[in-house]
């Protein structure tokens, strides 16, 4: 094995000031401290000062001012741009960190890195157009408060979430979605949007009512074209808009509620929510976002690598799914 260098403590620092000081020579305060001399030598050669000779403070601030070379982004400029262009296209800097080690097969950067070099320049240099580099463009980190929640509200034949099969709940199986309706200031306007628990896959319509039968039907239309394993639960909150869930059960989709005031017990077309608001805020007039433009911030979403699939998309995954379950259904050739 080769031989390791380990940095002098605070302690032995200030072991060497008290030793220097009472006479002793570097050989002695080596053998004192169990070091070599030349350790010794060169913490003396280093880290004294002209004016007030070796003080184990100043030695610790010069030490670690030399170590500090800048941001890993700011002396990497093709490192920085392989990142920026990642956040570029709406991805969190963790996102940006597992598609960069699987393309690499190694761990490149770290999310708090980015986080940083972001905040440095925010700070540094006033510039808050770097905020927008951040899924949520905020220029200060931290948490914000939320109010409000889910009413509850009776609903015929409504079915407890705690009744839902256990693999619906720990996402090992494909064919179970969670529904909600993405609201904005406009009264009136609102996207649909349904979430398959396994492979995180998002589907997203404009809604032209929110009347439970015509949100019912919509949910219908676009499930019906799967096989049946790929479209086995959904879930919803307590909201009107899914009073008439039970028309889904012709299509042999059973059918799930949150508690009252638990929409994150569906947190996963929460969290898809929250993550198209990036793009498309509740300030947003739904007259301007032409079809096409919904679809790519859509494809988009499902071609962004996440951390909980080992960094591959939902397409990927849903896709493979959905290949998997049609070669099954495919019946063999008969013989002769």
């Amino acid at each position: 094995m080769g031989r390791q260098y380990r940095q002098l403590s605070a302690e032995e620092r200030c072991a060497v000031a008290r030793l220097q000081a009472q006479g002793r020579s570097i050989r002695q305060v080596a053998a004192d401290l169990d070091r070599s001399a030349s350790t010794i030598a060169r913490e003396l050669k280093r880290n004294a000062g002209q004016q007030v000779g070796y003080q184990p403070i100043y030695a610790q601030q010069q030490t670690r001012a030399r170590r500090w070379k800048g941001s890993r982004l700011e002396r990497d400029p093709a490192l920085r741009q392989q990142v920026l262009d990642c956040l570029k296209k709406g991805w969190s800097p963790e996102q940006a960190c597992g598609w960069l080690a699987r393309c690499q097969k190694r761990r490149v950067i770290s999310p708090e890195s980015i986080y940083r070099f972001i905040q440095n320049q925010i700070t540094r240099h006033k510039d808050y157009s770097w905020r927008h580099y951040l899924p949520r463009a905020k220029s200060k980190r931290g948490f914000r408060g939320r109010r409000g929640g889910s009413s509850a509200l009776h609903i015929q034949d409504r079915v407890p979430i705690a009744e839902r099969p256990p693999a619906a709940d720990d996402r090992s199986v494909p064919g179970h979605w969670e529904a909600d309706l993405m609201m904005f200031a406009k009264y009136g306007q609102a996207i649909l949007t349904l979430h398959e628990r396994s492979s995180r896959l998002l589907i997203a319509v404009r809604s032209t009512s929110k009347a439970a039968a015509p949100i019912a039907d919509t949910i219908a239309s676009l499930l019906a074209p799967l096989p049946q394993p790929l479209r086995q639960t959904i879930t919803f909150d307590n909201g009107t808009e899914f009073a008439h869930h039970y028309e889904l059960h012709r299509l042999d989709i059973e059918t799930f509620f949150c508690e009252p005031y638990a929409p994150w017990q569906k947190g996963g077309v929460e969290n898809a929510i929250g993550r198209m608001r990036r793009a498309i805020p509740r300030k947003t007039d739904l007259a301007t976002l032409t079809p096409r433009r919904l679809s790519n911030l859509v494809r988009a979403y499902n071609n962004t690598p996440r951390k909980c699939l080992d960094w591959q998309t939902p397409a990927e995954l849903f896709c493979r799914q959905l290949l998997h379950f049609k070669c099954e259904s495919t019946s063999p050739l008969a013989r002769g």
